[in-house]
């Protein structure tokens, strides 16, 4: 790969996990009518994408497997959500935790990736350096409210849409 690194052998055995796999297919059919943002690997790959650079710009060391790892996994509770009104940073941080291990992840590596889960829709979050303010960070970033065909239908405060490209 011309000396770029790749985001390593785990993240990639996520992607390959029977169980990651599932949870994509249930999010995937509750949102089949849903209209507004969707939670899916486009959003899963924008929000990693996202918070590798701002890891980069801000002078942040988190590791970026580990980053790849949250992200990919920060919304996979979502159909749990939509179920039964579970928040689905719990309940994605609870579904994480199998699959995490299952992929090679040391326990100290899933209590991050867990965390990060956990708060990646705190406002507290936002400000905070490591991997969960740059997850919460970079999700909110991903958002393109301003190309949104569903804007003025959208329950997001207006000071929280992205109303300008910024990244």
């Amino acid at each position: 790969m011309d000396g770029i690194s790749g985001v390593g052998e785990r993240v990639n055995r996520i992607l390959e996990n029977e169980e990651y796999k599932r949870y994509l297919g249930l999010n995937e059919a509750a949102e089949r009518e849903r209209e507004f943002c969707r939670h899916d690997m486009g959003h899963f790959l924008d929000v990693a994408r996202l918070a590798v650079i701002l890891n980069l710009k801000e002078g942040q060391k988190v590791e970026e497997e580990l980053i790849y790892a949250a992200a990919l996994l920060h919304d996979i509770g979502r159909h749990v959500q939509y179920a039964d009104g579970t928040p689905h940073e719990e309940a994605g941080a609870a579904l994480a935790a199998s699959v995490l291990a299952a992929c090679g992840f040391d326990p100290q590596e899933r209590k991050l990736v867990e965390e990060a889960i956990l708060s990646h829709r705190s406002r507290e979050a936002a400000g905070r350096p490591g991997l969960g303010g740059l997850l919460c960070r970079a999700d909110k970033l991903s958002r393109g409210c301003f190309a949104c065909r569903m804007q003025d239908r959208c329950s997001w405060e207006k000071e929280k849409k992205n109303l300008q490209l910024l990244w």
